[in-house]
């Protein structure tokens, strides 16, 4: 299984029936592909959308219907669209239970990084400054290092998106709580040592009873 899959289908293991959920633009996104049957969650996109299903498959895309990241999507039936500033009311008004983020760098701290690289061109923030301050629980989802380079790091070297918000952070190795007295590592991949883990990771972990992930 590839690593996108592993985090993605363990990210959705997280949500909870009735929940208000927002998925970041690119791996985020496939968690909508991974909820569990009995698991009835409200996906929200910040350009005003709520009711998101599975990604279309092609003879089934619609292009007036896209995400943030203008990504054709589907519409559960009972789902809705509305402008921006009703869908920024109620991000910033605390109503979203849970944000999926994807990131340059997180932090021991759970300070995310995840907007621009200095001196490159990207699009811009979007709605994910309000996201990560706004919603009640933060999940970074991201593969765990870059081109071998770590994405856990001990402090964030990038531009800030928030500060000390993020609640956990899924990778492919393993899973992470951001806790006041640090970075926990609470599961890890089957297959994985967590001594590889502490090599792969730029910031110290406390370890204690670590549990095998479901992948």
């Amino acid at each position: 299984m590839d690593a996108k899959t592993i985090i993605a289908r363990r990210v959705a293991q997280e949500l909870s029936d009735g929940d208000l959920v927002n998925l970041g633009i690119g791996l985020p996104t496939l968690v909508a592909n991974h909820i569990p049957d009995h698991i009835h969650v409200h996906l929200q996109s910040e350009n005003g959308l709520i009711g998101l299903g599975p990604q279309p498959t092609e003879d089934k895309v619609d292009k007036n219907l896209t995400n943030a990241g203008a990504e054709y999507v589907t519409l559960k039936e009972g789902g809705m669209y509305f402008d921006s500033v009703t869908s920024f009311g109620i991000i910033r008004g605390g109503h979203v239970d849970v944000t999926v983020l994807g990131a340059l760098e997180v932090d021991q701290h759970g300070s995310l990084a995840s907007w621009i690289i200095p001196g490159k061109l990207v699009p811009g923030m979007g709605g994910a400054m309000d996201l990560v301050v706004g919603a009640k629980k933060v999940i970074v989802a991201t593969t765990h290092t870059n081109k071998g380079r770590p994405k856990i790091k001990a402090a964030c070297s990038l531009p800030l998106t928030a500060k000390e918000e993020v609640d956990m952070i899924v990778t492919e190795l393993g899973v992470f709580h951001v806790n006041e007295d640090g970075l926990h590592l609470v599961e890890r991949h089957p297959d994985i040592s967590i001594e590889t883990i502490i090599e792969q990771t730029d910031a110290p972990l406390i370890v204690g009873d670590v549990k095998l992930m479901e992948v």
